[in-house]
């Protein structure tokens, strides 16, 4: 007979914060990071203002007072549309998960901290906003009652619960929106600095809608790498419409429309319409599932993070501090004698 009390399994070890620092933590510069983030973001308000500048003067050739109006629109679009989502991206708060044993301590209340805002924004928005769909009132219901009665666990449950399940679900239907969007504006609109604006912007607005969904951005490490794709993805679009690729793809349809020019050109002006248009459209779902795998990255490393116990923590580094100033004034006092 099989010992019913003998255990079956052995209980993994747990994480030290050095085990940690070796397996998740990455050597980086912190003001380098925020000082590279800002030229990322200087260098998409730039080409914008580019593009702007180029598609008013256009018009200002055309016609003084439309000229002025694009103006005014351009300025308003650029304000709405461009800076107002880069502060409120920038401006919310991120997890630290790139830490060490001296830093780990402060980034793990830091953490926690960002836990009970994010539980009280989720608990706020679901109460106030009628129909916003986004959580799942059961799982809200569990939050609040863990909020209420202090429970860490249970806020870090429910939390997990909502981000890996309805959460994710409402972020994959804002990309995929979002995708459509940029994806029909580009074909409709068949100017390169046209499509370049509605990339950036449509981009940024999705990043900024993600980051309100889920309450918390990525560090400033992946930020760059979501702005610097945001930017590249800006470039292509202005790259793509100035390539005649509907006229490519149309030389393999064979000689079908060779003898009809008007609808050889209206096959062009289609596909090429289509292909922008599909192109700008993946582009952008690519920069919404980036920005979806960062946060689901970072809060999983913080929900480890904060189930590590740190070896020292600084109340008993500061007990150590006073115990070896009482050992050393005993000793000099026992000489002294």
């Amino acid at each position: 007979m099989k010992d019913k009390n003998k255990k079956t399994s052995v209980e993994p070890e747990k994480l030290t914060i050095y085990d940690y620092e070796q397996k998740y933590t990455r050597r980086e510069n912190v003001r380098g990071a925020k000082i590279l983030l800002k030229l990322i973001a200087a260098a998409i308000g730039v080409f914008l203002f580019f593009c702007m500048f180029s598609v008013t003067m256009k018009v200002f050739e055309i016609n003084l007072y439309a000229g002025i109006g694009t103006a005014a629109v351009c300025v308003i679009l650029y304000i709405f549309l461009f800076i107002v989502p880069l502060v409120k991206i920038v401006k919310t708060e991120y997890f630290i998960v790139n830490v060490n044993a001296n830093t780990a301590h402060a980034a793990k209340k830091h953490n926690r901290q960002v836990r009970h805002n994010l539980a009280d924004k989720i608990i706020d928005l679901t109460a106030k906003v009628e129909g916003v769909g986004w959580y799942d009132s059961y799982e809200v219901g569990k939050l609040a009652i863990a909020v209420k009665a202090g429970d860490e666990k249970g806020i870090t449950a429910s939390l997990s619960a909502l981000y890996s399940g309805c959460v994710k679900k409402s972020a994959k239907e804002l990309i995929f929106r979002s995708a459509a969007k940029t994806g029909m504006y580009s074909a409709i609109s068949q100017t390169n600095k046209v499509d370049a604006m509605l990339v950036a912007f449509l981009n940024l607005q999705l990043v900024k809608d993600i980051v309100f969904l889920y309450g918390f951005r990525p560090s400033d490490t992946k930020l760059i790498k979501i702005f610097g794709r945001v930017l590249q993805n800006s470039l292509i679009a202005y790259g793509l419409g100035g390539m005649k690729i509907g006229n490519t793809i149309v030389q393999t349809m064979g000689n079908a429309v060779k003898g009809i020019p008007i609808l050889g050109a209206a096959i062009s002006t289609v596909v090429d319409s289509s292909v922008q248009g599909l192109t700008n459209g993946v582009l952008t779902a690519v920069i919404g599932f980036q920005t979806i795998k960062y946060l689901s990255h970072e809060y999983r490393l913080q929900e480890i993070l904060d189930g590590i116990e740190l070896e020292e923590t600084q109340e008993e580094f500061e007990e150590t501090c006073s115990m070896i100033e009482k050992e050393l004034k005993s000793k000099k006092l026992s000489k002294a004698s």
